[in-house]
């Protein structure tokens, strides 16, 4: 898909991987969308980028649907969906103070994988009305982790909700396929963004360590790199592309 005159919806895009997405397609000629926390950056980066912002929580359904119907409204239409929201904790299934805690499990499951999946539903209804670009008519983009695959100690809700986004990438490319509408999961390693970007270059190194190359941390516009090109290229379709500088993560 051409990105130039399309609409490009960012969910998450007040920082990290899906700030560094938005500066890359308001770059080549998309017009934007900044969905994020109201207590996040959205604002100055929607302003930024002379696009809007419509602050929501992504595991608040009824408003999800009414920020992404204004975000759309505000773009003319909706091509491109780039959706980062997430996040996780750090929980043995079962540790010294007894079982995970089911609700810890149900919250991490319901942030990261059951929002994913109301914004690609009502991004997907959004596209369907477009006209088509070389028989295309939109393009999302999901993020999942490397954590899906090889999940670390502690990370069992985590692992469960990215695996969850990867596996329904495929079956939603089908579903969506009559209609003109791409899906593609990047699953990074670890990203300096958030918490991560914080950390001691020492520190860094460690958590490192087990990639073939490059030893270190991703960085935003690498993932956005990844996201314009997604974009670009029509055959890139129902697959989860790992983003992981040839790391696979070790038990801890």
């Amino acid at each position: 898909m051409q990105i130039d005159g399309k609409g490009a919806v960012i969910v998450g895009g007040a920082s990290g991987m899906a700030r560094a997405s938005a500066e890359l397609l308001r770059e080549r000629g998309a017009s934007i969308a900044i969905l994020d926390l109201p207590t996040s950056a959205g604002e100055e980066v929607a302003t930024g980028l002379g696009g809007s912002f419509h602050p929501v929580d992504v595991t608040d359904e009824e408003a999800v649907e009414t920020a992404l119907s204004d975000a759309v409204q505000a773009l003319g239409g909706l091509h491109i969906a780039v959706n980062t929201a997430g996040g996780g904790i750090g929980k043995r299934t079962l540790g010294r103070d007894g079982p995970h805690p089911l609700a810890d499990f149900r919250r991490v499951i319901e942030l990261n994988l059951i929002a994913t999946f109301n914004l690609n539903r009502l991004q997907a209804h959004h596209m369907s009305k477009n006209e088509p670009d070389d028989d295309e008519r939109g393009v999302i983009i999901d993020t999942a982790s490397i954590a899906a695959f090889e999940g670390q100690i502690g990370q069992v809700a985590y692992s469960a909700s990215k695996a969850g986004i990867a596996g329904m990438t495929l079956t939603m490319a089908r579903d969506l396929g009559s209609f003109g509408i791409r899906v593609v999961t990047i699953a990074p390693s670890l990203f300096s963004t958030g918490i991560t970007s914080g950390l001691t270059s020492e520190f860094a190194e460690v958590l490192t360590k087990d990639a073939a190359f490059p030893k270190r941390m991703g960085r935003p516009e690498e993932y956005g790199r990844l996201a314009v090109a997604i974009v670009e290229n029509p055959m890139l379709n129902g697959s989860t592309i790992r983003l992981d500088a040839g790391q696979r993560f070790a038990p801890k």
